[in-house]
């Protein structure tokens, strides 16, 4: 399994940036995949769902605090999924990490990726 992402680094408060996430060799049906960012001083267990969007369907979802910057897109056939950043904020400083969440046995797991900086100047 391997998740490959890119598109963090440093821009300045109003720019924007676009993260891609490419997952190959999942073994399992993937039920969503998304983003979520871990900011500074926080720990793994208090990530924040940033965006997800279903396999079927294409459905999206995203934390209210980035409803309309920010916009999750996906290609099937790459089964890869972007996540463009506008009119960024200094509190979307964070450690992005892509997740693909797989459907076994009618249970849910998850696999992670490393993560991307992200880091908004004021």
């Amino acid at each position: 399994v391997q998740l490959v992402e890119s598109g963090g680094g440093l821009v300045q408060a109003g720019g924007s940036l676009r993260l891609s996430c490419a997952a190959s060799g999942i073994p399992f049906s993937i039920n969503a995949m998304g983003w979520y960012r871990q900011a500074p001083g926080k720990q793994r267990e208090q990530r924040e769902l940033v965006a997800t969007i279903s396999s079927v369907g294409g459905s999206t979802n995203y934390a209210d605090s980035v409803k309309g910057r920010f916009t999750i897109s996906r290609d099937h056939d790459k089964n890869t999924i972007y996540l463009q950043m506008n009119s960024l904020k200094p509190e979307d400083t964070a450690v992005y990490f892509c997740d693909v969440s797989v459907l076994v046995a009618a249970s849910k797991a998850d696999y992670w990726g490393r993560g991307t900086q992200v880091t908004v100047s004021s």
